[in-house]
Parts: structure tokens; sequence; C-alpha cells
């Protein structure tokens, strides 16, 4: 079994999905978590959760497109457990259409989110980790940032936008005892994949080797690996959970 108890871990976007699982993992494996999101109910029942298995937990209401509101995160997470270990920037929105129909807002909204808001939390929460000479960092981007797809410019572009985040990241951090990594889900059984038609399922399905859609589990189970010490010497990378669908 992964310990990380006594350690501290941020997570974006962790009232529904895929943040919602990384938050429970990473708290199961014994870490204190600091839980934000922009809607509270999903956050605040995150939270109650935690804490009725024993979890130590807080959660803040954050637009993490706006730098202040990240810097609230990481302060308010070090008032209540004195330092910060791993930080999952895995906020991200959809605003879906095809390049000559999509409208500016659409393009900027999800770059500010999906991009800018990991970038923005990286900087909040590089101080205190900089000072402790340790840390973890795990975006979550998606196979699209690494294939691209058809009606979801602005996505791709942001999630390869990521990765390319915490590549550098990890060049800038690494002599300090800071790792930097991405994760990248394919097919994950989520809200966001639930509205999709039948049709476009199982043609999305006929595309993955092991022939099922992954879980959020699936996808947190690689960030409690990223997040163990049993990555220490993992840097840059990018770890896939799709099944097989890209290689």
């Amino acid at each position: 079994m992964i310990d990380l108890k006594g350690k501290a871990a941020i997570i974006t976007g962790a009232g529904q999905g895929i943040g919602r699982e990384i938050a429970l993992t990473l708290g199961r494996a014994g870490a204190f978590i600091s839980a934000a999101d922009y809607v509270e109910e999903g956050v605040r029942s995150l939270v109650e959760e935690l804490k009725g298995a024993g979890t130590e937990a807080i959660y803040t209401l954050a637009d993490v497109s706006k730098f202040d509101q990240c810097q609230a995160i990481v302060d308010g997470t070090i008032k209540k457990f004195g330092r910060i270990d791993i930080l999952v920037n895995n906020a991200g929105i959809t605003r879906d259409n095809l390049i000559m129909r999509m409208k500016e807002e659409e393009w900027q909204q999800v770059l500010d989110v999906n991009l800018k808001g990991a970038f923005n939390c990286t900087k909040a929460a590089a101080r205190p980790m900089l000072k402790q000479r340790d840390g973890r960092i795990i975006n979550i981007a998606s196979i699209i940032g690494l294939i691209g797809n058809a009606g979801q410019a602005n996505y791709s572009a942001s999630k390869a936008g990521v990765i390319a985040l915490a590549k550098s990241t990890a060049k800038e951090f690494a002599s300090r005892g800071i790792t930097a990594n991405a994760v990248a889900p394919g097919y994950i059984d989520t809200a966001m994949t639930k509205v999709l038609d039948e049709e476009t399922r199982n043609k999305m399905l006929s595309l993955v080797p092991l022939a099922r859609m992954g879980t959020s589990a699936d996808v947190a189970n690689a960030v409690l690996f990223l997040a163990s010490d049993l990555a220490a010497y993992i840097t840059g990378e990018v770890i896939r959970v799709d099944g097989g669908l890209v290689m």
C-alpha cells in the first residue's frame, strides 16, 4: 500500500468526476486533502465524505483562472496543514466547437481555466514547495493534448499546454527535489462522456485495445503513484491512462 501519511495535497476541480476520485484516493492513502472547486455543492460533499472516513480535509471555492484565488487555496492549505506536498492541477472545462464556428470567448474560457489555471496554481504552490525542497506537481492532461480532436481545438491546445507546462516545471524545480509530471486520460467514464450518443460511444470504444472505458479510479491510481515516493525519480513524464488508445 502506498502511504501518504503526513502529506498535504491540493486537488483543483475536486467537486466531481476524476478530481473527486483523486481526492478520495489520496485521502485513503493517508494524505490531508485541500479540495478546490468553483461550485460549492460537490466539493462540500466531498469534504464531508472524507471527514466521515477519518481524513482531515478542507475546501476552498475558487476560480483557478484568477491568481489571487489560487493563492488563497495555497494560503488556506498552509494555515490548516502547515505544508503542501502534492499539487494536482485537475480543474478543466470544455467548450466544444469547430474552429470556423468557435467564438473567441469559447477559446479563451477553456485556455483560462485549463492552462492558465494550472500555471496559477503551480506558481502559487511553488514557493512553499521550494522552501521544503520537496514536492509533487501533477497536471491532468488528456490524450487529446497529444493527438488533437476535431471540434476541440481549444481543449486540445490547453491540454497540450499543461503537458509542456509540466515539462518546463520539471526542469525549473528539479534542483529543489520537486517533480512535475502529467497524466493523460483517454476515454474515461465521466459526466463529460455520458452525454455522448450511443453511436459515438461505440465508435470510440472500438478504438480502445482493452475494449472498455476507463474509470476515474484508473486515473486516480496513476496520480497516486506519481504522488508517492515510488515515483521519486520520475519527472517531466506523461503517463497515458487510455487502455492503449494512443500508442
